[in-house]
């Protein structure tokens, strides 16, 4: 086992739990915010596991998944846009707090089950790409993947992420985090159009496959 490895991963790990859990728990005033507890079991529990198993059949996947230094420039953009999240959490915990919005329990259950069908086809997806990385670079010995979900969008990952964040408001009962993560596609839009740009410059044989599979996130759509 890789130590250095295992102990950025823990280390991300934990941050992430205390810093999402702030955002959410603190706006709410409580931690008797069952949407809130909801949310942070199906976003951590399995990423807890899915880990574990990467670091032991995987290692070089997760140190992927781990590496955020985005090199291009375009993409340091979309990143800092996409602190427009951080206040999607506040306001849901604030919404919990004061009682603005309170969209009904069934919304809620139907939004944690989708959220956990999504995150086992995000699994699915990073077995069938071990080149998945979260920022736009190509990988030596990197190959083009146009099997499975591959062979249906360019970006499957990316479809599945939209479907996983549009769920997050939905889960903590709020939709006025809602309507603010409906910025998420379009941000998602800029990102694709830029590291489809570098693939085709960097990654050999990109060209045909996009010839091949047409779309890049939702078929006959986009």
């Amino acid at each position: 086992m890789n130590g250095k490895l295992f102990v950025e991963a823990i280390t991300k790990f934990v941050f992430g739990v205390l810093i999402v859990g702030a955002l959410i728990f603190v706006p709410a005033g409580t931690f008797n915010y069952l949407n809130g507890c909801v949310f942070m079991g199906l976003l951590f529990i399995p990423m807890f596991f899915a880990g574990v198993v990467l670091m032991i059949k995987n290692p070089e996947l997760l140190k992927r998944r781990l590496d955020a230094k985005e090199k291009e420039s375009e993409q340091k953009t979309v990143i800092a846009s996409s602190g427009l999240f951080i206040i999607g959490f506040i306001i849901a915990g604030l919404n919990y707090r004061y009682g603005w919005i309170v969209l009904p329990n069934f919304i809620s259950i139907i939004a944690s089950v989708l959220f956990l069908i999504f995150y086992m086809l995000y699994a699915l997806v990073l077995k069938e790409n071990e080149f998945l990385s979260r920022t736009i670079k190509v990988e030596k010995n990197q190959r083009v993947v146009d099997t499975g979900f591959y062979g249906i969008v360019r970006h499957p990952m990316y479809s599945i992420v939209t479907f996983l964040f549009l769920m997050i408001p939905l889960v903590l009962g709020s939709i006025i985090s809602f309507v603010l993560f409906l910025v998420f596609p379009f941000l998602l839009v800029k990102r694709i159009n830029n590291e489809e740009e570098v693939l085709e410059k960097e990654l050999k044989g990109y060209k045909a496959y996009k010839k091949k599979v047409k779309y890049k996130m939702v078929p006959y759509i986009y």
